[in-house]
């Protein structure tokens, strides 16, 4: 029984974490514990030595001091001050007149909104409240069908875990050891596709069923010509230079994802107070709602510190690695059960506990099979976006449940509605790993160079002026070496 706990120590500490996990354990104790007791029987078992665990020392405070991780406040404040800023009215409004006129308008409107927010927040929560706050209402007064309604909102709202500067990509920058300016510009190929690929479906349901996505009539399209223009200027405005100073500073290299964080925070709460909306209850809930988020990833972060160290220590890696570098179709059978394996993780973990937990677990792998990182990175996020549409458990849904009216909206409606838009998701997931291009695109930058069309062309010295000469002085003589002599030592005496 001893020997074949040593022999499987790592699937032994894996099938615990699930366990815990499984049970409802919060998932930053459950891997600390896990791991903690995992190391002191492998120290029994003698497979480590108690030295070893003193790297805990290195890798926590590795997590405290990661510089990359404090873009996770910045941004979470900064989509909190947003949402309540007035931007996303004005958007909403000004989109939504401009569509009003088309079938499924109202749903392009959220779907632009969704992207823009998303470009500017990172953060799903503001993005799907403050859409279903102000869009919700007028979808269901024109006769939009209620779970459509409620599809597209949530749907709109998870773009954001895609579009950069989303909070996913930096951590997964983070576990990946990739820059996060590299997962931002795979990620922007993605992110376009996401989007027609939304919009695309509510084309397509304009025509199958446009009793779902009706147009506004005439008499609810109240802004026309200057004044509708002047509407969508107001929001697109401060948008456009939001975008600039959080994810145009990123890509030109000018700033770190932290310091356009902070840059960001400034101008939402510039936003917020040229709008009269900057008041104190609102930037104490935006601290409130940031100081319980951050404390939850760090805690998570450095649960999972402990499990992996441990894990590794007791030969997890090789033994991940020989577990999935085996399977029946090479690089294809390992995406196909990776991207299964995330996307039935999601229905019990969030965004985070997925990055901090299985992809340390299979970088390596993906890295030892040659494939690309940071477009494994983009493709696990796309595949992570589902964790936010998932019945019963997605967050987007819940988020939608808590600002719904009960006696209007039904639990069902909103889990039915999230279906077609998951399929959506599964869809780009698959788009992404049969044209990889959609990411590597924008990464690869070949440089074509001639070899016959290179000249040397060296400066010509016949009729210039002549250059000063250096001549180096003689070395210095000590006359010829005196010749080798051996004299015979006298012999010894006793």
């Amino acid at each position: 029984m001893i020997d074949f706990i040593r022999e499987n120590m790592a699937p032994i500490l894996f099938g615990g974490l699930v366990l815990f996990l499984l049970i409802g354990y919060p998932a930053a104790f459950s891997l600390a514990a896990v791991g903690l007791f995992g190391g002191l029987a492998a120290i029994e078992l003698g497979l480590i030595g108690p030295q070893f665990l003193g790297n805990l020392t290195y890798q926590l405070y590795g997590v405290l001091s990661n510089e990359l991780l404090l873009a996770i406040p910045f941004f979470t404040l900064m989509g909190v001050i947003l949402e309540k800023s007035g931007m996303a009215e004005d958007l909403l409004e000004g989109f939504g007149q401009l569509f009003g006129g088309v079938r499924g308008g109202l749903s392009y409107a959220v779907i632009i909104v969704g992207a823009i927010l998303g470009a500017i927040t990172g953060t799903v929560a503001a993005s799907v409240i403050a859409m279903g706050l102000i869009s919700l209402p007028v979808m269901m007064r024109y006769g939009y069908n209620i779970r459509h309604a409620t599809g597209v909102i949530a749907a709109s709202g998870t773009i954001t875990q895609l579009i950069p500067p989303s909070l996913v990509l930096i951590v997964l920058a983070d576990q990946l050891q990739r820059s996060p300016g590299e997962m931002y510009i795979g990620a922007t190929g993605a992110s376009i596709v996401q989007v027609l690929l939304f919009m695309g479906w509510v084309f397509v349901l304009s025509i199958i069923r446009p009793q779902d996505v009706p147009a506004l009539p005439p008499e609810a399209r109240t802004l026309r010509g200057w004044a509708l223009w002047k509407v969508i200027i107001r929001g697109t405005v401060p948008s456009l230079a939001l975008i600039f100073i959080v994810l145009g500073t990123i890509l030109l290299g000018l700033v770190t994802p932290t310091e356009a964080g902070a840059m960001g925070v400034v101008g939402a709460l510039l936003l917020a107070w040229m709008n009269g909306r900057l008041t104190w209850a609102v930037t104490w809930g935006g601290m409130l709602s940031t100081m319980r988020l951050t404390a939850m990833v760090v805690f998570i972060l450095l649960g999972a510190r402990v499990f992996t160290l441990v894990f590794q220590g007791v030969g997890g890696g090789h033994w991940i690695e020989e577990l999935l570098s085996n399977l029946p179709g090479g690089v294809v059978g390992f995406l196909i059960f990776v991207n299964i394996f995330v996307f039935i993780l999601a229905f019990f973990l969030d965004f985070f506990e997925i990055a901090f937990i299985v992809i340390p677990l299979l970088a390596p792998v993906a890295e030892s099979m040659g494939i690309n990182l940071v477009w494994f990175g983009v493709m696990i996020c796309a595949n992570m976006q589902t964790s936010f549409m998932h019945p019963p458990f997605g967050f987007a849904l819940f988020y939608l449940r808590g600002i719904v009216p009960r006696d209007k909206v039904k639990t069902t409606d909103i889990y039915m509605g999230a279906i077609p838009w998951l399929v959506l998701q599964l869809i780009l997931v698959g788009l992404l790993i049969a044209f990889p291009q959609l990411v590597t695109y924008f990464l690869d930058t070949p440089v074509d160079v001639d070899l016959d069309t290179i000249h040397i062309v060296l400066p010509s010295t016949g009729g210039a002026e002549t250059l000063p000469g250096f001549t180096a002085p003689p070395p210095p003589s000590f006359g010829p070496p005196p010749a080798p002599s051996f004299v015979t030592p006298p012999p010894p005496t006793f």
